[in-house]
Order: structure tokens, then sequence, then C-alpha cells
């Protein structure tokens, strides 16, 4: 995989991040829970930093990482977080569950995709994040 195709792949992540990013948001301002507030707030700040980890890469290999903004897709899921999390914290975790299914998802194919060492250890250590926000989520759920 030459640096062009190695930097589009970490672009599709890094949209992902961002889109991300702007769900928590939408998630965050509905949640009555001061607890799963301040998890989710946390999970936003690690999507922001696997974005600009992500984005630091691309940089690196001569590319331009996206922009800073929702993508459609990103707009559905963000409309998508919205109208779920009208509820409150219980729409709002419904919401990020199937977001974080996704990113999670994503992630994991990511770890397949044959890059070099040091963008591998990013990735893996955003797809490990994903797996604690998953199961954070799932718990608090089942409770």
């Amino acid at each position: 995989m030459d640096n062009k195709e190695i930097a589009k792949k970490l672009s599709s992540l890094a949209q992902l991040d961002i889109d991300a990013v702007h769900a928590y948001k939408e998630a965050i301002e509905k949640v009555e829970d001061l607890q799963i507030r301040e998890n989710l707030t946390r999970y936003r700040e690690d999507h922001e930093r696997h974005f600009s980890e992500l984005s630091a890469e691309i940089r690196r290999l001569g590319e331009t990482p996206p922009e800073f903004s929702p993508d459609f897709k990103g707009y559905l899921i963000q409309g998508f977080t919205s109208l779920r999390s009208m509820t409150g914290t219980e729409g709002a975790l419904k919401a990020m569950h199937t977001n974080e299914k996704l990113t999670n998802k994503t992630y994991k194919e990511a770890g397949s995709w044959n890059l070099p060492t040091d963008i591998q250890t990013i990735i893996d250590q955003a797809y490990e994040d994903e797996r604690h926000h998953l199961e954070y989520i799932e718990m608090k759920l089942n409770k």
C-alpha cells in the first residue's frame, strides 16, 4: 500500500471520529446522570484525540486530513443521535451504542490493513478505546 492509499484509509477513520465527536456532543446535552455525562465527555475527547493523531499521520504522509466537520453520513448520525437522545439518558446511550458499534466494526477492520507498525499502533490503541466505550455503554444499558 502506498502513502496516498494509506492516507485515504486514515482519512476515512478520521472522518468517522469527526462524526463520533459531533454525535457525542448531541448525546451529552441530553444526559441527566452526571457520571454517565462525564464518561461520555471523556469518550468524545478520545475521538478528538484519534482525529488529531490520524490527522498528524495523514500530514506526515504528504496528504491533507479531512476538515473537522461532519460529512453527509455524519449529519445523518448526528440527527439520529439528536432524535434518539430526546428521551434523555437512556435514549442517548442507545444512540451512542449504535454509533459505537459502527466505530468498533470499522476500527476492527482497520486492524487488517497491513499498515506500517507505527500507524498500526495508533489504530490498535484507538480500537482499544472504542472497545472500552462500547463495553461501558452496554453495561449501562443492561442495568
